[in-house]
C-alpha cells in the first residue's frame, strides 16, 4: 500500500476516489454479465452451425463414393475465394460479422460429368459456408472472451484492492486527524491551565 499523507486534503482525495470506484464498479459488473451472456449466445450459435456442418458433411459422404472412378473429385468441384465479413460491436468490442462466402464452381463439361455434379457442387458450397461461419463465430468468441478477462480483472481490482484500500486509508486518516484534534484540545487546556497558574503567582 502506498504511503499516504494524514491531512484533510488527502482525506478528501481518498473519499473522492472511493466514490469514483463505487460508481464505476456496478457498470463494470454489468458489462461483465453482458459479456458472459454474449459468449453463451455465440457458443450456442456456433454449436448449431457445427451441427449443421456435420449433417452436411454426412450427406456429402454419400457423394464421395460416386466419384471413386471419376476424373473429377469433390475437392475440385468448388473453389473458395474468400469469406465476406462486416464489423459489429458487443459491449464496446469490435467483432467480425459473417456475411457469406465467395465461391467459384469448377467449369464442367455437361457431357462428361454425371448429372448429380451440380447438386454436389451446391452441397460443397453449403459445407464451405458452414465452416466459414463457424470460423467467424469462433473469432467472435475469442475477442469477447479477451474483453471478459480484462473486465473481470478490473472488477477484481476495484472490489478487492481499490475500494478496500480507500476505505482503510480514510479510516487511518480520520483516526490520525481525530487524535491530532484531541491532542490540540488537551494542549490548549494545559496551556490555559499554565497561564492561569502564572497569573496567580504574579498576583
Amino acid at each position: 500500500m502506498a504511503k499516504i499523507k494524514h491531512t484533510k486534503t488527502e482525506l478528501k482525495a481518498q473519499t473522492d476516489a472511493l466514490k469514483r470506484f463505487q460508481r464505476f464498479l456496478p457498470m463494470l459488473q454489468l458489462k461483465k454479465q453482458q459479456l458472459q451472456a454474449e459468449i453463451a449466445g455465440i457458443s450456442a450459435k456456433l454449436a448449431e452451425v457445427e451441427a449443421r456442418e456435420a449433417q452436411a458433411r454426412k450427406r456429402l459422404e454419400a457423394w464421395v463414393a460416386l466419384y471413386a472412378d471419376q476424373a473429377v473429385t469433390p475437392e475440385t468441384l468448388v473453389l473458395l475465394k474468400g469469406t465476406k465479413t462486416g464489423v459489429g460491436n458487443i459491449a464496446g468490442v469490435a467483432i467480425p460479422i459473417y456475411e457469406g462466402i465467395e465461391t467459384e464452381p469448377a467449369a464442367l463439361d455437361p457431357y462428361r460429368t454425371p448429372a448429380w455434379t451440380d447438386d454436389a457442387q451446391a452441397m460443397l458450397a453449403e459445407l464451405m459456408a458452414f465452416r466459414a461461419e463457424g470460423d467467424v463465430l469462433r473469432k467472435q468468441r475469442e475477442l469477447v472472451q479477451e474483453e471478459l478477462h480484462t473486465t473481470g480483472q478490473r472488477v477484481n481490482l476495484f472490489e478487492k484492492v481499490k475500494i478496500p484500500e480507500c476505505k482503510e486509508n480514510i479510516r487511518v486518516i480520520r483516526i490520525f486527524i481525530g487524535d491530532e484534534q484531541t491532542a490540540a484540545v488537551v494542549r490548549g487546556k494545559i496551556a490555559k491551565g499554565r497561564t492561569g497558574k502564572t497569573k496567580e503567582v504574579a498576583e
